[in-house]
């Protein structure tokens, strides 16, 4: 069985302790306006914890997959390597959720940036053909007025 000395767990609690910053920080991420700077700053660093975080998740399976060809050697058994596992598993979803969420975000975001700069929101389509038919409706006025 596993100690809280073994190097796993100190390594566990760092890793988990950077999970709770990243979803900190997803948090602010989520409040923020899509057209700040802050939006940007945290968008740039929630991709790179999430990369700092999923290559520390890998270095910390290998180790289990190392202590797995020999358990009894590192003083573990199936279910303590098991839990470690489901523990490997958790953190990848939870950093995944974070980038998974963050990529789309900033993929909207952008997107949302363009359809300023060119003008194609979907409402300055609704403007643009409002006034079509304003101008329409004033065009065939003033043909009834001339007649």
């Amino acid at each position: 069985m596993g100690s809280p000395q073994d190097p796993f767990y100190i390594v566990r609690e760092e890793i988990q302790g950077s999970i709770g910053k990243l979803q900190s920080n997803f948090h602010r991420w989520e409040q923020a306006a899509s057209n700040t700077g802050e939006f940007v700053h945290l968008t740039k660093e929630l991709l790179t914890s999430c990369e700092s975080i999923e290559w520390q998740v890998d270095e910390l399976e290998k180790t289990i997959t190392v202590a797995s060809r020999d358990p009894a050697y590192y003083g573990l058994d199936e279910v303590e390597l098991s839990r470690r596992r489901n523990w490997i598993g958790s953190a990848r979803n939870q950093v995944g959720i974070v980038r998974t969420s963050v990529e789309k975000g900033k993929s909207n975001s952008a997107m949302a940036r363009h359809q300023d700069l060119t003008g194609t929101s979907r409402t300055n389509q609704y403007s643009s053909q409002d006034n079509d038919d304003y101008i329409d409706s004033e065009s065939d006025r003033q043909l009834l007025l001339m007649r």
